[in-house]
């Protein structure tokens, strides 16, 4: 039997919206724990995150402590994706239309744009740019001479081996993103198993050559940051694992709205997300330290580790696995909430596939081959992009929990416009405006240089505020309301 807040599929007031866009059935609503507890191994398992342990090391903390580090951010990871993703177990919907429930029909637009429109296309291409350079690798490894085809030639900038490289990885991107969450789920149930055996093997490979625990514990990278104390190192590596996460933390309903129940993808997920997460702790810094200890350098690219292999069989598993890791963070963080959010923005004329085709073609016509040729204003647009989306995480747990008592009224998400509570004409003019003042506050260690320390912890601020601002503000309008009725 169907609820009454998921029957709009077959309600004729409904009509214009794209079926992806719409309230899932219970009949719909068919992943279990087991769904959630593997969906996020591959974006826990992947070369950004082995990079970014590696410049954990460089800020000078102990070994141990980015293990503690890392765990303890998994535990808060995990519980932003349950309190974020519960609308959408409960009520079957996808980010864009919980994002519309917290800003407003029109108001969902902006902060929709930057997540699903242009920050994931950009990482879209970003990602499938370094994806292919791992398999350039594995087909020069295999067929050396590939590497010389087409001579000189150059496409906008790139070779012709890497621009084949580029264009297959690109097309498997696409068909897992067409696909959607069905297809997704049984790539990571196959992947998974592949994650354990490399990264597992590579941890033991690793204790024997860095001379065991104690040393890989012990290492002290040749070139290292005193510019913190151990415990705001500590609390930056935290942020940093959240800050990962905020784009697929914002729009957790994208893949909760499957879920059977709210149970299935809150257990799934901690114990997932954890479980993942201890097993990369560990493995992580045993492998980085142990390869850099062996290797008399420090080695912080997982990548740069596997090239050096002797062993082409052993090379060529441990890059096809890195391969597999990268699509499935590329699916998840990536191409379907694009694919979702242009359906949203467009929800008469665009359906989830069309939007998942575009958002393809577009991430291969930015060329981001060219764009990594100019690391620094990547990763200022990329911060800016970040910055916003803890402030949006925070409005949407103080809007869900606080403002509305998690209870959405699907007709009025679905059909209302002009002015009721919140909104005025659409848009939700408290959340925009609470969502810009975090993020201003977010970026208070840029804006002001004697604050730079904050930057470090931008992400934390930026969500905690917009939540603590919003909350406030909610509860005070309920007041007032509340007076001016009596």
């Amino acid at each position: 039997m169907l609820e009454d807040n998921q029957k709009p599929l077959k309600n004729s007031k409904y009509k214009g919206y794209q079926a992806d866009l719409l309230p899932k059935t219970k009949r719909q609503q068919t992943w279990g724990t087991f769904n959630y507890f593997t969906l996020w191994m591959g974006s826990v398992h992947n070369v950004p995150n082995y990079v970014a342990v590696g410049g954990f090391f460089f800020l000078g903390i102990a070994p141990q402590y980015i293990m503690l580090a890392i765990f303890f951010s998994s535990i808060l990871i995990a519980g932003m994706m349950i309190l974020n993703g519960k609308a959408g177990s409960k009520y079957g919907i996808p980010f864009a239309m919980s994002l519309r429930a917290s800003y407003g029909e029109k108001g969902a637009l902006i902060p929709g744009i930057l997540r699903g429109c242009i920050a994931a296309i950009m990482w879209y291409g970003l990602q499938t740019y370094t994806g292919s350079l791992a398999l350039l690798i594995l087909i020069g490894k295999i067929w050396p001479t590939f590497l010389s085809l087409g001579g000189d030639f150059q496409f906008l900038g790139i070779t012709m081996p890497g621009l084949i490289a580029f264009t297959i990885f690109w097309s498997l991107n696409l068909m897992i993103g067409l696909g959607g969450g069905a297809i997704l789920n049984k790539f990571t149930a196959l992947l998974n198993p592949l994650i354990y055996v490399l990264f597992g093997g590579m941890t033991i490979w690793a204790l024997n050559i860095g001379g065991g625990l104690s040393e890989i514990l012990a290492y002290i990278p040749q070139q290292i940051s005193k510019e913190y104390a151990p415990l705001i190192i500590f609390f930056m590596i935290i942020n940093a694992n959240l800050a990962v996460w905020a784009a697929p933390g914002v729009s957790a309903s994208d893949f909760t709205q499957h879920a059977k129940s709210f149970k299935s993808q809150a257990f799934g997920q901690f114990a997932g997300l954890v479980l993942s997460y201890g097993l990369f702790a560990f493995s992580s810094v045993t492998i980085l330290a142990g390869a850099s200890i062996h290797y008399g350098v420090d080695t912080w690219n997982i990548l740069d580790i596997v090239t050096k292999w002797d062993h082409l069989a052993a090379t060529a598993f441990a890059t096809l696995v890195l391969l597999l890791t990268t699509i499935s963070t590329n699916a998840t963080g990536n191409i379907i909430p694009a694919g979702y959010q242009l359906a949203a923005t467009f929800p008469k004329k665009i359906s989830y596939k069309q939007g998942v085709l575009i958002a393809s073609i577009i991430s291969f016509l930015i060329c981001p081959w060219k764009l990594m040729e100019n690391q620094a204003s990547i990763y200022t647009f990329l911060e800016i992009i970040g910055g916003i989306l803890g402030p949006v995480l925070g409005v949407m747990l103080a809007h869900y929990f606080v403002a509305i008592k998690q209870t959405l009224v699907l007709d009025k998400l679905y059909v209302t416009k002009g002015t009721t509570g919140y909104y005025q004409s659409g848009i939700n003019w408290l959340a925009l405006s609470i969502t810009f003042v975090s993020t201003v506050l977010s970026f208070t260690g840029k804006i002001i240089p004697s604050l730079s320390i904050l930057s470090g912890f931008s992400w934390m601020i930026g969500s905690v505020s917009a939540f603590v601002l919003y909350s406030f503000s909610i509860l005070i309008f309920k007041s007032s309301t509340n007076i001016r009725r009596k």
